[in-house]
């Protein structure tokens, strides 16, 4: 008998939309491992659609930039490490729907199911609602990332791109570290964490493999010096260089 969703009512209110084919949802948010229905054709959709929007949008804010620095700009947007840690802000692993063996192996928190997930949900949504619809979710969803969107980061990877702002205020790299390896040896998860001393910061990131849970780290360390305030006294010193 399959496992019910738990409310969908959360979900649908952090997306400000509500579906009028719950099966499409429902559909967006199983994974092939639960049943014949599942997401893959629907994240298809997804992705063409968020591609679209998120190339939309940077070309209307950054009119100076020329294709290239478009389509960099846009891949940093659209990569899985931002899939998944926005789909961990919309808590989307508690309505998601999978195999037992997944649910045994961590496929819940697992970066690969979250950003599937999140982008079968965007094809849901036009499926449902069309094209404006699909445009509004995503930009609720993505909010603060692409409001605070710069091109002179979005192209690298998250750790380069926290690696060269602790160089430019020449704190020391930072250090890496796995804390936990969960699941069988075939569907093994990392948990590593990103360490930042001199900042006494700290970030988890968890993957199918050690570098993905390194780069989701670093995305989530870079996340939160982002969201530090501007201090004043001499902690802003060392943070920002003021």
């Amino acid at each position: 008998m399959p496992m019910p969703l738990p409310p969908l009512t959360p979900l649908e209110t952090a997306l400000d939309y509500r579906f009028a084919a719950t099966s499409l949802l429902r559909q967006a948010l199983t994974h092939r491992s639960h049943g014949a229905s599942h997401n893959e054709r629907l994240e298809f959709v997804g992705d063409a659609v968020l591609n679209c929007v998120i190339a939309q949008a940077l070309f209307e804010r950054f009119p100076s930039l020329d294709e290239g620095a478009l389509s960099r700009s846009r891949a940093g947007l659209v990569n899985r490490e931002t899939l998944a840690r926005l789909a961990r802000q919309l808590e989307l692993s508690r309505y998601l729907l999978l195999g037992e063996g997944e649910l045994k192996s961590g496929g819940p928190q697992r970066a690969s199911i979250l950003a599937d997930a999140l982008e079968a949900l965007f094809g849901a949504v036009f499926l449902d609602g069309g094209f404006a619809a699909a445009q509004r979710v995503i930009v609720t969803v993505y909010g603060e990332t692409l409001q605070s969107a710069d091109p002179e980061q979005l192209g690298k990877d998250a750790k380069t791109r926290l690696q060269e702002w602790l160089q430019a205020r020449r704190l020391p790299l930072p250090e890496y570290a796995v804390t936990d390896i969960r699941g069988e040896a075939h569907v093994q998860q990392f948990v590593v964490e990103c360490r930042i001393p001199p900042l006494e910061l700290t970030a988890s990131g968890e993957g199918n493999n050690r570098r993905t849970a390194e780069q989701l780290a670093a995305d989530a360390a870079w996340q939160q010096l982002q969201a530090l305030p501007q201090t004043t006294g001499a902690r802003k010193a060392l943070i920002w260089g003021k």
